[in-house]
């Protein structure tokens, strides 16, 4: 079979959490390209609708839905939107997330919480019931969870005290290499990306203490990730070309992890 075949998504339906802008839009962007139908959810419907418009502009059948993936208990019903109006998900990619800066010892308590839930429990509660609804009774599927190198090494370069985010992003290493094992007989694989430093609205504050400069610097490729630098590894895990690949977790960071 054709390199060509084994990345055709046509057919397919694709649901990218936090997918209005940043790396989720990055991600929706190459699956739609590929031949997916796209859902992509975020908290803000003008956000939304922006990245509906511009997914659209780019000739991809997507559908937004607002959907706050801290409440937990709404992402049932977003799965279910999902499914009614494209079918059945084929292709999870579990990227909504938050960070909070603060010195462990002055580090809130809700906002520890805040970060556990939406990096960690939010990820469950999507690919349990994506799991359970679609992939699993079809014994196939493809589940992309955005981990971080953070989650891989425990600091950043700068050693930034951001102590809940950098745990969470442990967890959904583990989660992504156990999940594997469980759900590899049927067929569906698990796989995790950890971008290294992207400039996002998240890492706003970093940018504007650290400067361009700087950030750039901490990686040997002497830059940061940009707007096409998640699209390869997205395009291998969302497609058949990587049948055989599952709980593996892949640093896109310019070769900062491997100094």
């Amino acid at each position: 079979m054709s390199l060509s075949s084994l990345q055709n998504l046509s057919e397919r339906v694709a649901l990218i959490t936090g997918g209005s802008r940043g790396l989720g839009l990055q991600m929706a962007e190459v699956l739609g390209e590929l031949g997916a139908r796209v859902a992509i959810t975020a908290r803000k419907k003008n956000e939304l609708d922006a990245a509906t418009e511009h997914l659209k502009a780019l000739g991809i059948e997507a559908v937004p839905i607002v959907c706050d993936m801290g409440d937990l208990d709404a992402i049932p019903q977003m799965v279910e939107r999902v499914v009614t109006a494209l079918g059945p998900i084929d292709i999870l990619v579990n990227n909504a997330g938050t960070s909070w800066g603060a010195p462990t010892i002055e580090h809130s308590l809700d906002g520890w919480q805040k970060v556990i839930t939406l990096n960690v429990t939010a990820i469950f509660v999507a690919t349990q019931e994506v799991g359970r609804r679609c992939m699993v009774p079809r014994r196939r599927g493809k589940v992309i969870n955005i981990a971080s190198i953070q989650g891989l090494t425990g600091v950043y370069p700068e050693n930034m005290p951001t102590l809940a985010y950098n745990a969470s992003k442990g967890a959904v290493v583990n989660m992504t290499r156990t999940l594997a094992v469980e759900w590899a007989p049927f067929g569906i694989t698990v796989n995790a990306i950890a971008p290294g430093y992207f400039p996002t609205k998240m890492t706003a504050p970093i940018d504007a203490a650290l400067g361009d400069d700087k950030t750039a610097s901490m990686a040997p490729m002497n830059r940061v990730g940009g707007p096409e630098d998640l699209k390869g590894v997205t395009a291998l895990f969302a497609s058949d070309a990587s049948a055989f690949i599952t709980g593996q977790i892949l640093a896109v960071d310019g070769g900062l992890t491997a100094i």
